[in-house]
């Protein structure tokens, strides 16, 4: 790729981001019509318009968006190009970006980042908290963890830990509503629901007597939110019974706060991945993240086997001392 049409793709995205030729052109020491020339060049190499064009704005074409994504994903691959080629024994430094779930990221992997960020002083964290699928190339992320394996398969899916989603909920709402003994006994409790783009999480399956066995929530008498995080309040303030993966949720069950309700009819379900695009992978930043990450999650799933050795004492999660040699994958609903 020629050196001039990098330079025309980077003014171009730089117009992109400003709204406004003349400040890109600013900012990459170039006249305004310097950048009008080379912009009008670009559109002419493209044979297409990349900008409707006024005398107050800029406003993307539908061809512009497109391309404006394909420019982000090429400048990226040559920016951890270089950055890669300088990295060794150099700090590493720049923004790695995140997403991560609404009540894991205010939380547990919050406290890992900050641990994290102890050994990296020099790099800064851009944290989006979402519980609906992240879009890594649209939303500009370096890296998503997500609970499940993705589908996509242009994405690198490394996992970093099993996981497995529990029915929880506090002992006062137990103690009030009864303690369920099989998963008919949910019908006549009351659900928190986390609600994503894709729709409620209201449908819980289970395993009864050998034979797959759902719970359909009926939205009209759940509590309902698209806030993992504000789930969890609800749940610990006793409104009702929360589906939680483990990870969100182990802290407060080993304080007691929750109580898990139905372990001997979960079933499994895939791990915790960290996701990202190949061209993201070779970034130093996101190796130094995606390494970190491995690590604690290792260690931190070792703690949840010493939990599931002693599941009977501590309430914790029964089924787990078979699945401990195995995926730890026996809970999900």
């Amino acid at each position: 790729m020629a050196t001039d049409r990098l330079g025309d793709m980077r003014l171009f995205v730089e117009a992109a981001a400003l709204g406004s030729l003349s400040a890109a052109g600013r900012k990459l020491g170039l006249s305004p019509a310097a950048a009008s020339a080379r912009l009008i060049k670009l559109e002419a190499a493209l044979r297409t318009r990349l900008f409707d064009r006024t005398t107050r704005q800029l406003r993307l074409t539908d061809e512009g968006r497109f391309y404006l994504q394909q420019c982000w994903v090429a400048l990226r691959a040559i920016d951890e190009a270089e950055a890669g080629l300088q990295a060794s024994g150099i700090e590493v430094r720049g923004k790695v970006r995140i997403s991560a779930s609404a009540d894991f990221g205010r939380n547990l992997f919050n406290d890992w980042l900050q641990d994290f960020s102890a050994l990296h002083p020099e790099l800064k964290i851009a944290l989006t908290l979402s519980d609906s699928v992240s879009n890594l190339l649209q939303d500009d992320l370096d890296l998503a963890i997500r609970f499940g394996q993705p589908q996509d398969s242009s994405l690198i899916a490394r996992q970093l830990a099993p996981n497995w989603r529990v029915l929880c909920a506090s002992p006062e709402y137990l103690a009030r509503h009864g303690e369920p003994e099989t998963p008919a006994d949910l019908a006549r409790h009351t659900f928190i629901v986390l609600v994503t783009s894709a729709g409620p999480l209201n449908t819980f399956h289970f395993v009864v007597e050998g034979q797959p066995w759902d719970h359909v929530v009926p939205m009209s008498e759940a509590w309902e939110t698209n806030d993992g995080a504000l789930a969890r309040e609800w749940a610990l303030a006793g409104h009702g019974i929360a589906r939680k993966t483990i990870w969100d949720a182990a802290t407060d069950i080993r304080a007691g706060r929750l109580k898990v309700v139905l372990p001997d009819f979960c079933i499994r379900e895939a791990g915790v991945y960290a996701v990202l695009h190949s061209n993201r992978y070779r970034s130093p930043r996101v190796r130094v993240l995606l390494d970190f990450l491995i690590e604690r999650f290792s260690r931190a799933t070792d703690e949840l086997l010493l939990d599931a050795k002693d599941a009977g004492q501590r309430g914790l999660i029964e089924p787990l001392g078979s699945a401990a040699t195995g995926l730890l994958g026996s809970c999900s609903s």
